[in-house]
């Protein structure tokens, strides 16, 4: 499961790139109750969604040079410039070289073997998120891939993730979690494209859930509030009810009312 006990190789930190941040902030605000705070003049216009004071994700304003409208999620690393290192021998890609974020940490952008993006966060005074787990935050992630086996080989060798196979209605799922921590530390998935009708024309990459108290009410707002539905929302025994959204730029995520909710 996913809390702030961060460990080397689990996620640490999302945000999100948006043509209007604005537009995304009265969007996210409307729909989990968050509030934008600005990391102050130095940032870039870079900021922090928080839920009750609580930081449980980043945000900024982004142009077409740096991508679509896209949520990325950031995984603990002890340290950056090796992990971007072993990105690059693993046969990924460093998109954004590692520096360091006004003694906060150390991040970097990178990309798998399939031409993901993720990102790295070696932690300095910010550890991380300041909730997980929780309704309106980060609980879960799933990498969407045409390849689980390289996708795995990529991730064990980049960030020491290791896989497993565990029974799902209509098959197997594979899980992710660190190295050495066992259904406990269990994180999220791998999930093929071609298993996936939401996905099935679109492009690899990681998506983020949230944790939420009513899946069909936060999919009814969402679309009040512009967003789309991917998938509607949908049960799953022993897992819970989920939907995927997008927001109104097209970034995308999904929403779950657990069954055991995490945290």
């Amino acid at each position: 499961m996913l809390t702030t006990r961060f460990v080397n190789g689990a996620p640490n930190w999302i945000d999100i790139g948006t043509p209007d941040i604005d537009g995304a902030i009265s969007f996210y605000g409307g729909l989990f109750d968050w509030q934008f705070q600005s990391a102050g003049p130095d940032a870039g216009g870079y900021g922090f969604f928080q839920l009750g004071g609580r930081t449980v994700a980043g945000g900024m304003q982004s142009g077409p040079e740096q991508g679509p409208p896209a949520w990325t999620v950031y995984f603990q690393s002890a340290d950056a410039q090796a992990t971007a290192k072993a990105a690059e021998q693993a046969h990924g890609s460093v998109l954004f070289q590692p520096m360091d974020v006004m003694g906060q940490g150390h991040m970097a952008i990178l990309a798998d073997q399939a031409g993901v993006p993720f990102g790295i966060w070696q932690p300095g005074q910010t550890k991380g998120v300041d909730v997980a787990g929780e309704p309106g935050a980060l609980c879960w992630v799933e990498l969407y891939t045409p390849d689980i086996a390289a996708a795995a080989a990529f991730y064990h060798q980049v960030l020491a993730l290791e896989t497993s196979a565990v029974p799902f209605p209509g098959g197997t799922y594979t899980c992710v979690n660190p190295a050495d921590g066992g259904d406990d530390a269990m994180f999220g998935g791998i999930v093929p494209l071609s298993d996936a009708p939401a996905e099935a024309d679109g492009s690899p990459y990681w998506l983020p859930y949230f944790e939420v108290e009513d899946t069909d009410a936060v999919v009814d707002k969402a679309q009040q509030l512009g967003g789309k539905v991917r998938m509607p929302a949908t049960s799953m025994e022993g897992i819970g009810r989920m939907a995927k959204l997008t927001d109104p730029y097209g970034a995308r995520f999904a929403v779950i009312k657990s069954e055991q909710p995490q945290g």
